[in-house]
This record gives C-alpha cells, structure tokens and sequence, in this order.
C-alpha cells in the first residue's frame, strides 16, 4: 500500500491576501478557486509538487456551523491559535529575506536548530504560523 499526502487546509479570513502572499510572495501556483454557498476554497500548491495541494478555506467551512462556532473559529484564528503547515526550503536565509521584505509577519529569524535544521518563521496575513526549514549542512 502506497498513501501520499494529497491535501492539507489552512484557515484564512481574506482569500485575496492570502492569495497575494502564498501565490506572490512565495511563489505557490493557484491551482482552483471555487465558491460554494458564500464561502470560497482557493487550492495552491508548489509548482514542484503538483500531487500535494494547500487549501485556503474559511476558519470554519461548514454552511451549516452556528453563528457561535464560525464566531470562535474566526477568533482562534485572528489570535494565531491554528495549526500553521511547515514548507522545505533549499535556502532558509533567502527564503527569510524575500518574505521579510514582502512584509511578512516575523516569528523568528533564521537559526540553527538541535534536532538538524535551519529554520525561520512567520505568520501569514490570516495569523497562521509557517516555519520555512532547510537541512543543515554538515
């Protein structure tokens, strides 16, 4: 048995932003954009990986959540409390600059990690934390 990662999903409250940062700023492909019931779905995805695709959807893309709930996912999110996703990077210093310099949010600059990276973070325009890693070279 051979399973892969297809999908992940990351909550944003404003598609348009976070299109102009994951498509613009760090160079992922728009691969669909669908709406559905007053929400929308953008897929995005680097161009070196068409078989894995990042969802950008509502904090809670249900048509049928309470008011209460879509209320506290959006608050969730604006506080920065979902999960985030971890991108590989050949280059974490330039991939730093280049997201620094598009305004990104810094988390935490470039560093030598103990448990064999170099990594760096930011949050993307939704709140939610990307780290950017890169192997360390021996």
């Amino acid at each position: 048995m051979d399973i892969k990662l297809s999908s992940c999903f990351i909550a944003v409250d404003d598609h348009d932003k976070a299109l102009a940062f994951y498509r613009d700023v760090l160079g992922l492909e728009v691969r669909n954009d669908v709406g559905f019931e007053g929400m929308r779905w953008v897929t995005v995805g680097a161009p070196s990986q068409p078989d894995v695709n990042i969802v950008l959807e509502p904090p809670l893309a249900d048509p049928n959540a309470s008011a209460a709930d879509k209320q506290a996912m959006a608050e969730l999110l604006a506080k920065g409390q979902l999960r985030g996703v971890i991108f590989h990077t050949d280059d974490c210093d330039a991939t730093f600059e280049r997201v620094r310099a598009a305004g990104g949010e810094v988390l935490q600059e470039p560093v030598d990690q103990p448990y064999g990276v170099r990594d760096c973070a930011f949050r993307d325009p939704s709140g939610n934390m990307l780290r950017f890693t890169q192997p360390r070279r021996q």
